[in-house]
């Protein structure tokens, strides 16, 4: 984390130059919103929109192009905000993400790549989805910080399992979700906390061990999408504490717990690269562009105007 970025316009300079240095944004420009970004050609645009407006957990829409083809400004789908107060002036969609991901006819072409500038054409709908990492600032505000936030590490994200209501071809999609472990009893204040967020994915959508099972995911230690999770002490795979309580003695020794609240547990909130799943099992023709997982475009509204 660069921590003299500290404004979304900075975030979106320092992209444009390369110079973000981090696995991740998540903690880059604390407090101002952080988003998504898919491209599409635009006969895919009514399509995808009716997409998120169908399955808003895990494609909250945030804002899109001002028009066809439009690269530097956008329109609003945020009653109280303005577009220019989502992303301001001197933006530029093909370059203020630190890096991208080229899909062409549904194959991927490039990845993490600088700039899709090459790629841009007058025909091409950017879509702002809202993004999880919005609400973490709140939760270390409240003494919850994610622990990959502390780790400067990506946060997992999973294929699950759970089916998207589906919109033109935009048909068999699934949920992407990401993970961040609390304890038990930090369980509700979490929720608590990022139910005001709804439009960056609002409170977990589950939580526990049997949620791994109930989402269909794999192995909690191998994600699809960025860094395998760890344990408290940012050493062992966390799916080796599954239902261990642990804490340690006056001699550093692991003991066991009395309080299965102080058990560590995997909580999952819908996660933006969900559009990008779908975008593939769709067959898409032509060129689509994304952000890369875990590299978002930071914007000039802050957290808390969502929340409002």
């Amino acid at each position: 984390m660069n921590a003299s970025i500290v404004t979304g316009q900075q975030a979106r300079q320092a992209s444009r130059n390369n110079k973000t240095h981090s696995a991740s944004t998540s903690g880059l420009a604390p407090g101002y919103l952080q988003a998504n970004l898919i491209i599409l050609p635009s006969r895919y645009a009514n399509d995808f929109r009716n997409l998120c407006a169908r399955n808003p957990v895990p494609c909250p829409l945030i804002a899109e192009s001002a028009n066809k083809g439009c690269d530097n400004a956008v329109v609003s789908h945020i009653d109280n905000l303005r577009g220019d107060e989502i992303l301001g002036e001197w933006c530029d969609l093909r370059r203020d993400a630190p890096h991208y991901m080229v899909y062409k006819d549904s194959k991927l072409e490039k990845s993490h790549c600088d700039d899709v500038v090459a790629e841009w054409t007058d025909d091409h709908v950017a879509f702002l989805i809202g993004c999880s990492y919005s609400f973490e600032t709140a939760l270390a505000t409240a003494g919850l910080p994610p622990r990959q936030l502390l780790l400067g590490r990506n946060v997992p994200m999973y294929r699950t399992k759970l089916r998207l209501c589906p919109s033109g071809v935009f048909q068999g999609g699934t949920y992407v979700v990401s993970m961040r472990p609390y304890k038990r009893r930090d369980v509700d204040k979490v929720r608590d906390i990022t139910r005001r967020f709804g439009a960056t994915h609002g409170e977990p959508l589950d939580w526990g061990w049997e949620a791994v099972e109930r989402l269909g995911i794999k192995d909690i230690d191998r994600p699809e999408w960025g860094d395998a999770p760890l344990d408290g002490d940012g050493k062992k795979a966390f799916g080796e504490m599954r239902g261990q309580i642990k804490s340690r003695d006056e001699d550093g020794e692991f003991k066991e717990d009395e309080d299965e609240g102080d058990e560590e547990i995997p909580v999952f909130w819908g996660c933006g690269v969900t559009p990008q799943e779908a975008v593939m099992r769709a067959g898409l023709e032509g060129v689509v562009m994304a952000h890369a997982p875990g590299h978002m475009l930071v914007l000039d509204a802050r957290d808390e105007d969502l929340a409002r």
